[in-house]
């Protein structure tokens, strides 16, 4: 790797580091021009007219150059600052020590905020998933558990809707509609980026992307809103994956009150990370393993200081959310619970069992749902709210007779950790004579768990998938606890049951639930090490974190078999976002020359008029051009961005007239007289015009990055990856001699990454294709033969094929992410990764 300087005559290769304090060098002279403005001026107006680009993507080198370049300008600022006397001085130190604990500030102020938001959250969901199966006379406004405090089994201040089944059967259905039906509408009508989990967006706008309005304060309300209707609803969708994404929107919108913060993207993603902890951390009740869930999972840059401000984000998050105490136990979720027996080492071999489940499940439901994604993708984009409407109908109505799907998944969770001593039981499960119904009540609960959380991971609500998988396992697990224990009891004398002691309960089937909890989700998302403290701290038991971490190290095993990523990096890909995941190994052996771009559009230093470097950037939307001596020669100077040169060429038009026939210079020209976009320009008359047209200069050497960051062509790939991951440049040149010979971006990687994938294993399945076809026909055709019979049943009053009421589950504000397609090798356009413009109107609205 080679780093380039201003002067061209002599050229030699140095280290990166060398490359970075140059550019730093070179980007922080603070130049002032005859008007005044100086370079940090230039930079700072600049960068605020890229916080409004979307879909681009950060140079973190860049970021890390005006950070310094602001540094500088605040020591030349307070310089001498502790010799001033006076009100004055006091002042300045006053401001200086905002400026420093400023970090901490915000931290603590969005740690209370996600706190506040998780409690009132826990209390409105509970309340709304109760209200569908009864209501408390007492008072309306309480859930069951308030209303019946102390009595586990129900009491008279509960009163079901009806004594008659049926009703209760239609009154459930009806609130499951209405709730999914109201959460579609919202998130459709004022923000789309609250559907779904937005774990996958938000690693990578940590690692650089930028999502205009997605992390923004509509999008932070409307998830608010719609997540307690979205759980209530009975789809099969959790709210700690949405949890994050609350969280961390509640860090941007806070954040962005402070100037140190509006202005730097670096400080920016350790808010960000700080912010994903604490999500996790009120959604489990887990502050360490928050943090260390950020650290496994969403951050691909996280620092001693990140991971300070990450652990106090959680403390304060998770303190506040204790001193609501929303469930009134003093508990921070609803499914905690303490163990007081232990296990014994015969049950390895049942651990290990149920770890091989978490493995299988998590292959199976990324497999099939993302098939059901992309089906969504192609038919059902325009039907969002129609879909999750349906969705919720038809999970309710095959819900609601089963005893483990009726209640909320969480309560379900609470119900199947518990052991059975003490008097705790729920409709007979710990009864022996009930035992083989409640095995065939937990596997048929498994088994339709799972098919509901494919089909409904990723409709248009806000929708996690934690805690469905959660769910799915603890009902496995406590089914083979049953089991287990059916079998100790069948022959309890065996040498296999030797460690059992006479007189006390052998097998607890809760902890096999608990364990089953853990390998679903180790399972589904790809973590291990967070899995463990999360469970960890939701038993505090120290002596089930070797079983934990037995069947969490299996599940990993067994999944990694089936394919690298969990859902959200599955779901990265699918949306086709550029995030080059540091957690991969790559050895490709090839050089950067086989993946790079050859044919680019560069810029010649000199001789290019005004009118031809406007018309060059209107025929490409290419986000920046590096800039040679001439065409000929190729020999690199330096890179412009496509928005630097863009405010260079406004910016000269608004101070000064400007001939479209002048000379553009991106280096220092000789010419004693030229136009600068910040110089005071002499007043031109008409009479002149003509004859000054053509003479004119602009001098836009200011505005190019003298340094880019440049390669050999003959280095490997591998270590060119490893570059966009460490150091988060936007583009990378090639050079060989001092002259251009191409570029590379993360795009060029991805695309290159996936050829060689599809060529192991092709993922083009023509008979895929065909039979969602005919499951398109088929559902198209039930929906008009369906439409025909309401309509002759009402004697044409109700008609479901048009008129108002079809406008409006029509849903037209489309989600800007269905516009984005699954990275394949054969396309050139199904990347976004910031060296483009996008024009295909997916833009959400002005709710930054």
């Amino acid at each position: 790797m080679t780093s380039r300087s201003s002067s061209h005559s002599a050229r030699r290769p140095s280290l990166p580091g060398r490359a970075i304090s140059r550019r730093l060098s070179a980007l922080s002279t603070a130049t002032v021009t005859p008007a005044g403005t100086t370079q940090h001026e230039l930079t700072e107006e600049i960068e605020e007219i890229k916080r409004y680009e979307d879909f681009t993507t950060i140079d973190w080198v860049q970021d890390a150059a005006r950070e310094q370049l602001r540094r500088r300008a605040r020591r030349k600022h307070n310089a001498g600052v502790f010799e001033l006397k006076g009100s004055l001085g006091w002042r300045r130190r006053l401001e200086e020590t905002y400026d420093a604990g400023q970090a901490w500030i915000v931290v603590t102020l969005v740690g209370a905020a996600i706190g506040l938001n998780a409690g009132f959250l826990n209390i409105i969901t509970e309340w709304l998933s109760d209200i569908k199966l009864g209501y408390c006379t007492t008072a309306f406004y309480l859930n069951e558990n308030f209303c019946c405090w102390g009595d586990e089994k129900g009491c008279p201040e509960w009163h079901r809707w009806s004594s008659f089944w049926p009703l209760n059967y239609f009154l459930y259905l009806l609130f499951s509609t209405v709730f999914a039906l109201a959460s579609a509408s919202l998130v459709k009508s004022f923000a789309p980026y609250a559907a779904g989990s937005g774990i996958s967006e938000i690693k990578c706008i940590i690692a650089g992307f930028v999502m205009k309005g997605f992390l923004g304060f509509w999008t932070l309300l409307i998830k608010s809103i719609s997540l307690p209707l979205a759980i209530a609803s009975g789809l099969s969708v959790g709210k700690e994956g949405p949890s994050v994404h609350y969280a961390v929107c509640t860090g941007n919108v806070i954040s962005k009150f402070f100037g140190k913060y509006k202005r730097n993207a670096a400080k920016t993603r350790e808010i960000l990370s700080a912010c994903a902890a604490a999500g996790v951390a009120v959604a489990f009740g887990s502050p360490i393993g928050g943090v260390l869930f950020s650290l496994e999972e969403m951050s691909s840059y996280f620092p001693l200081k990140t991971m300070w401000r990450s652990y106090f984000c959680a403390l304060v998050a998770t303190a506040v959310l204790a001193a609501m105490n929303p469930f009134w136990t003093g508990q921070l979720v609803m499914f905690e619970v303490r163990y007081d027996r232990s296990w014994h080492f015969f049950e390895t071999i049942f651990f290990i069992f149920i770890g091989i489940f978490g493995g299988l499940y998590g292959a199976f439901v990324i497999k099939w749902n993302l098939r059901a994604q992309a089906f969504r993708k192609k038919y059902l984009t325009k039907y969002a709210i129609l879909e999750a409407t349906l969705l919720a109908a038809g999970t309710a109505i095959l819900c609601f007779p089963n005893m483990f799907l009726r209640i909320d998944m969480t309560e379900s969770m609470e119900i199947l950790f518990l052991e059975c001593e003490a008097g705790r039981d729920y409709d007979g499960l710990c009864e022996a004579r009930n035992r083989w119904r409640m095995v065939l009540s937990l596997a048929f609960a498994t088994i339709m768990r799972t098919f509901l959380v494919i089909i409904s991971y990723g409709c248009k609500v806000p929708a996690g998938i934690f805690v469905p998988s959660m769910a799915i396992g603890a009902s496995f697990g406590r089914m083979v606890g049953i089991l287990v224990q059916a079998l100790h009891e069948a022959f309890p004398h065996a040498k296999f049951f030797a460690a059992c002691q006479p007189d006390v309960a052998c097998i607890t089937p809760g902890t096999y639930a608990f364990l089953g909890a853990a390998a679903a989700l180790s399972g589904i998302m790809h973590i291990t090490v967070s899995v463990v403290v999360i469970m960890f701290e939701l038993t505090g038991a120290l002596t089930y974190i070797l079983p934990t971490m037995i069947v969490v190290g299996v599940t990993k095993a067994v999944s990694e078999r089936f394919g690298k990523g969990g859902i959200a990096d599955r779901m990265i890909w699918f949306n086709g976002f550029p995030f080059l995941d540091n957690k991969e190994e790559h050895a490709f052996g090839v050089p950067v020359s086989q993946v790079m771009t050859s044919e680019i559009t560069s810029l010649p230093s000199s001789g290019l008029t005004l009118k031809a470097v406007e018309q060059l950037m209107a025929q490409n939307k290419y986000q920046g051009f590096p800039v040679v001596e001439d065409p000929t020669s190729r020999i690199l100077i330096g890179y412009i961005g496509r928005t630097e040169l863009r405010y260079a060429i406004d910016r000269t038009k608004k101070e000064s007239f400007v001939s479209a026939n002048a000379k553009c210079f991106f280096t220092q020209p000789t010419a004693s007289v030229l136009q600068t976009p910040s110089a005071a320009a002499p007043p031109v008359t008409f009479d002149a015009i003509e004859d000054a047209s053509g003479q004119q200069s602009i001098d836009f050497s200011r505005f190019i990055d003298p340094v880019p960051l440049a390669v050999h062509p003959r280095l490997p790939l591998e270590t060119v990856m490893e570059l966009f991951k460490k150091m988060g440049p936007r583009v990378i040149l090639v050079e060989y001699r001092g002259r251009l010979a191409g570029l590379v971006t993360v795009k060029d990687c991805l695309k290159y990454q996936f050829k060689v994938e599809a060529q192991e294993t092709s993922t083009h399945d023509p008979a895929l294709e065909m039979r969602q076809e005919k499951l398109w026909d088929f559902l198209n055709h039930t929906g008009d033969w369906v439409a025909d019979k309401v309509l002759s049943v009402s004697g044409g009053r109700i008609k479901l094929g048009g008129g108002r009421a079809s406008s409006f589950l029509e849903s037209r504000a489309e989600d800007p992410r269905d516009q984005f397609t699954p990275i394949v090798a054969s396309s050139p356009q199904d990347i976004l990764e910031g060296t483009e413009d996008i024009g295909q109107g997916v833009e959400l609205q002005s709710r930054t």
